[in-house]
């Protein structure tokens, strides 16, 4: 079993202050894989002390030079991908396919995304074209406590670390602790990649300690965080003190509205598939799907099918499925919301309590579809963060949009429809940060954030550059002393 218990900071692989073994299982065996350490506040501090010290040095360094680090960076994680995909297969159960092009596939492509962005961002500029004496500058905001979670491991420690580093911040990263394993790795590439001893720190630790002490610690001044909507709320409260910046990514319960006018084979499969990626466990599902009543029994009855069908196996076998749930408190949450679908009345029409046949070990569970739900029910109105989804029916374009939000998230709503202006006209009354038509791919630079309890920011793009970054406002720029 690898013993991975030592920390990255300042350059250095240094053991805890205080010994904590903590236990990393592979979801599809329920056996230990990995044993990491558990930091304290002490470990916290030498890491914000590294990050600190070095943070002058590291902001000055010009744009050109922090770029060439970052491509170094991309080089590496490019090489030994299929390393990384191996450790998110193992430390949270993705398949490998999915691990591969996928998971570690949306590191690689962040890095490579905000290269370009970098490259054309313009840190210092005029107000405008007539106003040569106001004069902007961007710069860093400093210290940057960056918490992410275990689901989609590499796509928000990429998301977080490679903008903060790129304006000029230095960090101190705590990933989950439950797949801690890809983050690890990650300090190995860049290791490799020969940053600045304390510009990139990582602790493992668990969030009422480490993640709480990152909240408080008077010398961060920025907290990213990716989680739930319960976990950011209390980061929150522990950062309000030092007046930090808190930029939060957290949950969803994303409506996937779907009219008698669109493709409803292809819509209602496509959606049900997408509720069921990843095993569910992904803030942006698409888990409660509204149909157009005129067509609600046909689409009930798709996604019942596409359920059924939806193959279930290991998370080291090639191919197209799903495999287990993260860990066993996530299991027992799942099983639990859909005990609760079934004794508030809505009607079972695949998969339900108990693993899928063939499974007694394991955190797999069944691709699960309720129809007749409504929106007071738990399984619609609480993120499940599994493979189940909800079907809600309307009559018209007002409740559709009323029931859409109904809900205190706002992350991603979807709109299927053969009439692109009914979309776009729905999409403007949508209370959500994004919104997907016909199953259109997001472009890696769109801006990622949700309103409401989905937290606030934007990761990706100009946009979670502009995160990282002060706006200095300098009158009389070009003034001449006379």
């Amino acid at each position: 079993m690898l013993r991975k218990t030592n920390f990255y900071i300042n350059g250095a692989w240094i053991p805890p202050t205080l010994p904590n073994d903590f236990d990393v299982i592979n979801p599809a065996t329920e056996k230990p894989v990995c044993v990491i350490s558990l930091g304290s506040s002490k470990d916290v501090n030498k890491a914000v002390t590294a990050a600190k010290n070095s943070f002058d040095i590291w902001n000055n360094t010009p744009i050109k030079e922090r770029i060439l680090k970052i491509e170094k960076l991309a080089e590496i994680y490019e090489i030994r991908v299929d390393e990384m995909a191996k450790a998110i297969s193992m430390e949270m159960g993705a398949p490998i396919d999915l691990a591969i092009n996928s998971q570690a596939a949306a590191g690689i492509g962040h890095i490579r995304s905000f290269i370009r962005v970098l490259k054309e961002f313009k840190f210092e500029h005029y107000l405008r074209d007539d106003t040569p004496d106001e004069f902007l500058i961007h710069e860093a905001v400093g210290v940057c406590g960056l918490i992410t979670p275990w689901n989609w491991p590499m796509n928000q420690v990429t998301m977080k670390v490679i903008p903060a580093l790129g304006v000029g911040c230095t960090v101190v990263l705590k990933p989950s602790e439950i797949a801690p394993m890809s983050s690890l790795l990650f300090a190995e590439f860049m290791d490799e990649a020969g940053f600045l001893d304390g510009v990139f720190n990582l602790i493992n630790g668990d969030g009422p300690t480490v993640g709480d002490a990152i909240g408080r610690h008077p010398d961060i001044d920025m907290i990213s965080f990716t989680g739930s909507t319960k976990v950011g709320i209390g980061l929150t409260r522990s950062s309000a003190d030092t007046v930090k910046r808190v930029a939060l990514e957290m949950g969803g319960k994303g409506a996937n509205i779907i009219f008698a006018d669109a493709n409803i084979t292809e819509a209602v499969k496509r959606g049900a598939i997408h509720c069921f990626n990843n095993t569910g466990q992904s803030c942006n599902a698409p888990s409660r799907m509204l149909v157009e009543r005129s067509v609600y029994d046909e689409a009930v009855e798709i996604a019942s099918t596409t359920a059924k069908n939806t193959a279930i196996g290991q998370p080291n076998e090639h191919g197209n499925h799903i495999g287990p749930l993260v860990s066993e408190a996530q299991f027992n949450k799942v099983q639990d919301l859909i005990q609760s679908g079934i004794d508030e009345g809505a009607r079972l029409v695949a998969g339900g309590i108990g693993r899928p046949d063939g499974f007694n070990r394991g955190y797999f569970v069944q691709a699960t579809v309720f129809a007749d739900v409504n929106n007071s029910m738990r399984i619609a109105r609480e993120e499940i963060f599994g493979p189940v989804l909800s079907i809600i029916p309307f009559d018209d374009e007002a409740e559709a949009i009323k029931i859409s939000n109904d809900t205190k998230y706002g992350l991603t709503n979807y709109v299927q429809s053969g009439d692109i202006l009914r979309a776009q006209r729905i999409s403007r009354h949508l209370r959500s940060g994004m919104v997907v038509f016909n199953g259109a791919s997001r472009h890696p630079e769109s801006p990622f954030g949700g309103y409401k309890q989905s937290g606030k920011g934007r990761e990706g793009g100009i946009y979670g550059l502009e995160e990282f970054l002060e706006v200095k406002a300098i009158s009389g720029w070009n003034t001449v002393i006379r």
